[in-house]
């Protein structure tokens, strides 16, 4: 009976004994397979390094054989001297532009080359599902501008879409809405080549994104670099802007003066505006820093986070805490207040987006601006929008908004005594409604003299919403003037500043 106990004690201490060593031989089966799992996940990640790291050296081996020798020593900034160190260039952060001569050649290309100015003003746009902002965006840029500020900047708009069609056909409609503009250099009009883009298949997610946004970021900061390469030679400061803003007057001299006004160069970005990538100011001469880093590391990150490690890199200490890191970036970067750009845009290029930033440094603008103009009877033929009616806004106390012109529309001042004018100014649209301006609209007077009709003044039709200009003296007193809509309009109409300078002409003269 002992020994049968002793025997049944022992075989289970022994059954035991073996589950103990067969459950730790369990885990240690399953430690095993989750190493292995990971040493394969890593194992995937340096095998595509490898493969990333066989292509461009595929694509170095291409170049020998369809490119000539000068011009691979062009592309990689060498000469034929041994002797000569090979510096690093865009090729090889972006391999791809070596498949094609003309990868970084523009697509499109409008503009005088306008160089040797004080501010390049960059502004990126891309095709938006809804409504685009663009026309308006550059509309409210250059009506701000002094005949001086409009020779002394450059506006670059760059197309940034693949697709050439659509780059071309927006090209020619800028070119249609501004050639005067275009012709005198202020305006200039560019697309990237369709092969300066990469295969965006490729990317890795990143800060928990979702490929779709990591695309769309890669892009963004592709376009940025395009913009920033083609504009760096062009002016001392460039400024980042977007397609869907509207601009405070005096915008132009504000930035150039507060730039020139810094006590130190050692600033890295003035900003203009505190949205997103909206008035950025920088050194022409640190583009080339900004580009570099981008395409080095930060394809797929957000601009900002881009430029706050550009300079923790130039002035923090590791050995130094995070405020005095914050104080010494603080010094790169340095605030305007009050905002001088405000975001109008809704609806993003990223589809589904929908944007309602808006800047509240930027304040409230004013809407119209007034003048002591002759007394005079004002009518329009147009239909008045609730109570912005024409006689308030000839008065100066508020603008003038109607519903979409057609042809033959007219809006008429007639003088209760006849006055002799000098000069004439009307503004069409405002900085909320930037786009609802008079188009092929005609300036006409009336001379008192009755035998004259309405004359249409040669040239004076309005130009980017505004019409200005002297009257030939030769016209005599005037009875009245009209402006006159030649052809259907597609937006509805606003006036917001009509200036009559005069002399007054008693009646028996």
């Amino acid at each position: 009976m002992w020994w049968t106990r002793w025997t049944w004690w022992t075989w289970g201490y022994v059954v035991d004994i073996y589950q103990r060593e067969f459950l730790a031989l369990r885990e240690r089966l399953h430690s095993a397979e989750q190493e292995n799992l990971r040493r394969s996940k890593e194992l995937n990640l340096v095998l595509e390094e490898i493969k990333r790291a066989i292509a461009e050296k595929q694509a170095l081996r291409d170049i020998n054989r369809t490119w000539s020798k000068e011009t691979r020593l062009k592309l990689w900034n060498v000469s034929s001297s041994k002797n000569v160190l090979q510096l690093p260039s865009i090729f090889h952060h972006l391999p791809h532009l070596l498949n094609r001569e003309d990868s970084l050649q523009p697509a499109v290309h409008l503009g005088q080359g306008r160089t040797g100015v004080s501010i390049v003003m960059g502004v990126p746009s891309v095709k938006r599902e809804v409504h685009s902002y663009l026309t308006d965006t550059l509309t409210s840029l250059m009506s701000e501008l002094s005949a001086a500020e409009k020779d002394d900047c450059v506006i670059v708009v760059l197309i940034a879409e693949a697709d050439q069609q659509y780059a071309t056909s927006v090209a020619d409609n800028l070119k249609r809405l501004f050639p005067a503009e275009i012709q005198s250099g202020l305006l200039e009009v560019v697309s990237p080549s369709v092969h300066f883009y990469p295969d965006f298949s490729r990317l890795r997610e990143s800060f928990g994104d979702p490929k779709e946004r990591v695309r769309w970021r890669t892009k963004q900061n592709l376009d940025y670099c395009f913009l920033m390469m083609y504009a760096q030679s062009k002016g001392t400061y460039y400024v980042q802007l977007e397609d869907d803003i509207v601009a405070r007057p005096n915008y132009f001299t504000t930035m150039k003066n507060f730039a020139l006004q810094q006590p130190s160069e050692e600033w890295m970005i003035l900003e203009f505006s505190q949205l997103g990538f909206i008035g950025k100011m920088f050194k022409s001469l640190d583009l080339s820093l900004i580009v570099e880093f981008m395409l080095m590391f930060y394809k797929d990150k957000p601009i900002d986070w881009l430029l706050d490690h550009i300079m923790w890199v130039k002035v923090c200490n590791p050995e130094k805490d995070a405020k005095h890191c914050d104080r010494q970036k603080a010094n790169l970067r340095i605030r305007f207040k009050p905002s001088l750009f405000q975001h109008v845009g809704t609806h993003s290029s990223l589809a589904g987006k929908i944007q309602k930033l808006k800047d509240k440094d930027f304040g409230k603008q004013t809407l119209h601006k007034g003048h002591a103009n002759p007394l005079a009877e004002v009518t329009t033929s147009l239909k008045t929008y609730q109570h912005f009616t024409l006689e308030k806004a000839y008065l100066g106390e508020d603008f003038f908004w109607a519903f979409t012109p057609v042809a033959g529309d007219f809006i008429r001042i007639r003088f209760f005594t006849p006055v002799r004018v000098e000069r004439y100014f009307f503004r069409s649209g405002n900085i909320e409604h930037p786009g609802d301006k008079l188009f092929n609209t005609s300036v006409e007077v009336l001379p008192f003299d009755v035998s004259l009709s309405f004359t249409n003044i040669v040239s004076r039709t309005f130009q980017n919403g505004i019409a200005e200009g002297e009257v030939d003296p030769t016209f005599g007193p005037l009875e009245a003037m009209r402006l006159t809509v030649l052809t259907d309009s597609p937006v509805w109409v606003i006036l917001s500043e009509v200036r009559i300078q005069t002399h007054y002409l008693p009646l028996n003269q």
